[in-house]
């Protein structure tokens, strides 16, 4: 059973010369193949987004430019990593309920996500994630 403990931030490889920083992702970075490639943006600075967990989908979140919040939970504990540099990124594992907020002006955010969208595959209500996860 998957808790906060298995969230982590990844460094993203660069290479950086006189001509600026080039980030790659390739298959060693992160422990899953890509099946979709979606971006928040113009996100106002009150605004909320995530407010779910998955049951088997594995994200991993960019800041691409900006900052924000994302604050996840395992039904017992709970942690806020704030994104800001776009050579790190945050692995969320399956069973993890997750909220983004805090988005600074202009932020960015690339999700890699590990399947396709299944709508079946989200919890969207915490007390019923709760519940999940005691058994």
């Amino acid at each position: 059973m998957n808790t906060i403990d298995n969230v982590n931030l990844i460094e993203i490889p660069k290479v950086h010369d006189e001509r600026g920083i080039l980030a790659v992702i390739e298959k060693e970075v992160i422990p899953f193949d890509i099946k979709r490639v979606y971006y928040l943006y113009d996100i106002p600075s009150d605004a909320y987004r995530g407010g779910h967990a998955h049951k088997g989908l594995r994200q991993f979140l960019i800041p691409l430019s900006g900052s924000f919040d994302v604050i996840v939970k395992d039904g017992n504990d709970e942690k806020k990593i704030m994104l800001n540099k776009p050579n790190k990124g945050l692995l969320i594992v399956s069973g993890i309920w997750r909220e983004l907020e805090n988005f600074s002006s202009g932020a960015v955010c690339l999700v890699l996500a590990s399947d396709v969208y299944d709508e079946t595959d989200y919890i969207r209500d915490y007390e019923e994630f709760r519940l999940l996860k005691s058994r």
